[in-house]
């Protein structure tokens, strides 16, 4: 197992466009299937509810670690949270950074997320392979998102 899943997609939009896509909270929330209570601001927590079938029921919690326009957008949070019961605040975060450049047809994105060795043993192997194919979806999700919206 890695430490590190990374994606990229190259999308057919402007660096600007995908850059409102990634840190409008709203729009975020549109692609990711989350409802986010308020605008992400560097420093604080983000906080909203999952809106993906069959995990309507699980909160969504990150705290934003930078926002350079049109380049890097990056948060921490516990990765594959999913028990309701389970308290992960005593877990390290892995950090989930989105980086922007612009290309002859538009921007390739791409999104790396680490820190996953931090994680407890019991549920290291599980969230990376939870996350590896949650990433995939949700690099579908932005095109499909920019591509509608165009």
């Amino acid at each position: 197992m890695s430490d590190r899943i990374e994606k990229t997609v190259d999308l057919a939009a402007p660096l600007s466009r995908v850059w409102r896509a990634l840190t409008d909270h709203r729009q975020f929330g549109e692609w990711f299937r989350v409802h986010i209570e308020s605008p992400f601001v560097v420093g604080e927590t983000s906080r909203g509810h999952i809106t993906y079938p069959g995990y309507e029921h699980l909160r969504w919690q990150a705290v934003v670690q930078k926002m350079e326009p049109e380049r890097l957008f990056s948060f921490t949070w516990h990765p594959y949270a999913i028990d309701p019961q389970h308290d992960y605040s005593g877990e390290t975060p892995t950090l989930v950074e989105f980086t922007l450049e612009r290309t002859a047809t538009g921007t390739r994105l791409k999104v790396v997320e680490s820190g996953f060795d931090k994680l407890p043993s019991h549920r290291r192997d599980l969230a990376f392979r939870s996350n590896e194919g949650g990433w995939t979806i949700q690099m579908e999700n932005i095109a499909g998102y920019l591509r509608d919206a165009a």
